[in-house]
């Protein structure tokens, strides 16, 4: 990868991740910085953003460090949605050519995305799930269904349902998914359309995300997951919130390449001046 341009000043942007016709995706914000700030700039920011995410980036030599903040101001070790839109806002802005491969270092370590106009391609870590034989939350109260399937990746519960119309139908217990201590919970099943191998939902009220719109980094864990169950390495994904997105999914030996489009949303500079106003 070679940078085209540096970063010279502070830059903040916003554009939604994983759209498609029907979908309007996850809205994520970026940050643009010449050099690293403080934890107490960033959580500042990503809350007044008031975006399920917003990414901080700053380059060193031709590698950019990338760090994600919720609109509550938690830091997350991992997020799709911010990564993509990130990616496109360093292509569309000539940061770097289109096309080439955009490496970043993060707390998952290092992570590659590379565009094709408005589609971006993530390289990300596969994730792995762990069966749950015995859970301590009652998921049949928090959701009104008795999962199939209980598993937990480094991140998150993996529930697994019966049908796609539970997923699309779920009418969670927010009050008691708070007491929650992973990230969030992913409830998944297999599609009913031949559009889409499988759907999903997600909800992480414990880190201030009552439903997330489409969850890239859950994909690492759905992708792999329905691969082995469909017997195919190439997925379509599509989470069931009520904005809607669609992940493209293939599944490597120790990764997974997680695809989908992007769109700037513009910000007026006095939405970016109130955002970074103290």
């Amino acid at each position: 990868m070679k940078i085209e341009k540096a970063i010279t000043e502070l830059q903040l942007y916003r554009a939604n991740s994983f759209i498609e016709k029907g979908c309007q995706g996850n809205p994520a914000g970026v940050c643009l910085l010449p050099q690293a700030g403080d934890d107490d700039f960033y959580c500042r920011v990503a809350v007044k953003m008031n975006l399920p995410e917003t990414a901080f980036l700053v380059q060193e030599g031709e590698v950019f460090q990338l760090r994600w903040f919720t609109r509550g101001g938690s830091e997350v070790d991992l997020c799709g949605h911010a990564t993509l839109a990130s990616a496109f806002i360093l292509c569309n802005k000539g940061y770097v050519k289109a096309g080439d491969e955009i490496r970043f270092q993060s707390k998952s370590g290092s992570l590659t995305a590379q565009s094709d106009g408005d589609f971006i391609t993530l390289g990300f870590p596969r994730e792995k799930i762990t069966e749950v034989s015995q859970c301590e939350h009652d998921f049949r109260e928090y959701f009104g269904f008795a999962p199939l399937y209980t598993g937990r990746t480094r991140f998150d519960y993996f529930l697994v349902t019966d049908t796609a119309d539970t997923v699309k139908n779920l009418a969670p217990d927010f009050k008691n998914l708070k007491k929650i201590k992973t990230r969030g919970i992913i409830i998944t099943a297999k599609s009913e359309s031949r559009e889409y191998d499988f759907i999903s939902r997600f909800f992480a009220p414990a880190i201030g995300i009552a439903e997330d719109p489409v969850t890239g980094s859950a994909h690492c864990a759905l992708g792999p997951y329905w691969s082995a169950i469909l017997k195919k390495d190439s997925l379509t994904g599509y989470q069931a919130s009520q904005e809607g997105g669609v992940v493209k999914v293939k599944v490597l030996k120790d990764s997974v390449q997680l695809g989908g489009r992007v769109q700037e949303v513009p910000l007026s500079n006095e939405i970016k001046q109130a955002i970074l106003s103290r």
